[in-house]
């Protein structure tokens, strides 16, 4: 049994995680990382902190969005683990596992990438670096380290079905601009499985994407079948750029990625497969 802090513990990920950890009989403490100060005292006495926290991406890169962006994912990290090593050696946590993403790599409608593929050359691979080098740093204070860099997670209840379930259950689903691009994405079950694992000791990069990525056609047909729904009215890239601006780059472009040192130290996937993780979110 472990005592967790989790912080960003309000979000989709973090009430799965939650809810996964104090089932199986760990303590969990839920806090937020707007103070730095009130979250260390939050991870005090805590076994491992799990930092979950950061402003949402999936909106227009303005270069006030930019900023925030930056300062809760690298500038607020920095700050954290620099209060986490002033703390007495007997309350420091022994484990910071990191929330990252696979725009660590950038995007690409042809390559492949492992966890093992250099940082891509954008503004949220740089983000995401930023992000990582921070969270190395608590191996400085005795932490063991893992990062988590997360895919398009998956789930009935939030993430990136939650504002299409409601146009594909009309029947107004379909492709984003050509529907070649990649989609990394995770089941949310196995998305807190792989964070369970880092808690239970795994270390390094761990990929949180399903073994089988699809093209986002592939995608939205599997996501039409689920819910019985025809999908003819695609999206096209011009739409979202004037929406999005620079941030469409994320769902116009995409990245494959592969989970190869995530099976490496040993996870063993619940849904490698697009169909069969659909299906089992709405037969729920």
């Amino acid at each position: 049994m472990h005592q967790i802090t989790i912080l960003g513990a309000s979000g989709f990920i973090g009430r799965h995680l939650a809810a996964h950890l104090r089932d199986r009989g760990d303590i969990v403490i839920e806090g937020q990382l707007r103070d730095v100060t009130s979250a260390a005292k939050q991870c005090k006495g805590s076994d491992i902190v799990v930092n979950l926290a950061g402003a949402p991406a999936a909106r227009r890169w303005t270069a006030a969005c930019k900023e925030e962006i930056r300062g809760s994912r690298v500038d607020a990290p920095r700050a954290l683990i620099q209060e986490l090593g002033i703390l007495p050696a007997g309350t420091r946590p022994k484990a910071y596992i990191s929330a990252s993403a696979v725009g660590y790599y950038g995007t690409s409608f042809t390559a492949t990438f492992t966890e093992s593929s250099p940082p891509g050359n954008d503004f949220l691979a740089d983000v995401c670096v930023g992000c990582e080098r921070e969270a190395n740093l608590a191996t400085a204070y005795g932490l063991r380290v893992a990062i988590v860099r997360t895919g398009i997670v998956l789930g009935p209840d939030g993430g990136v079905l939650k504002p299409l379930l409601p146009v594909f259950k009309a029947g107004m689903g379909g492709r984003i601009a050509s529907g070649k691009q990649w989609v990394s994405w995770i089941h949310i079950d196995d998305q807190v499985g792989i964070y369970a694992a880092a808690i239970d000791g795994a270390q390094g990069v761990l990929n949180a994407t399903a073994p089988v990525p699809v093209t986002n056609a592939e995608f939205t047909a599997s996501l039409a079948r689920a819910l019985h729904r025809w999908h003819f009215l695609p999206t096209p890239a011009i739409a979202l750029q004037a929406v999005f601006g620079e941030g469409a780059r994320m769902m116009t472009e995409g990245q494959r990625v592969l989970p190869v040192r995530t099976q490496a130290v040993g996870y063993q996937f619940k849904f490698p497969h697009i169909e069969e993780a659909l299906t089992s979110m709405f037969r729920r």
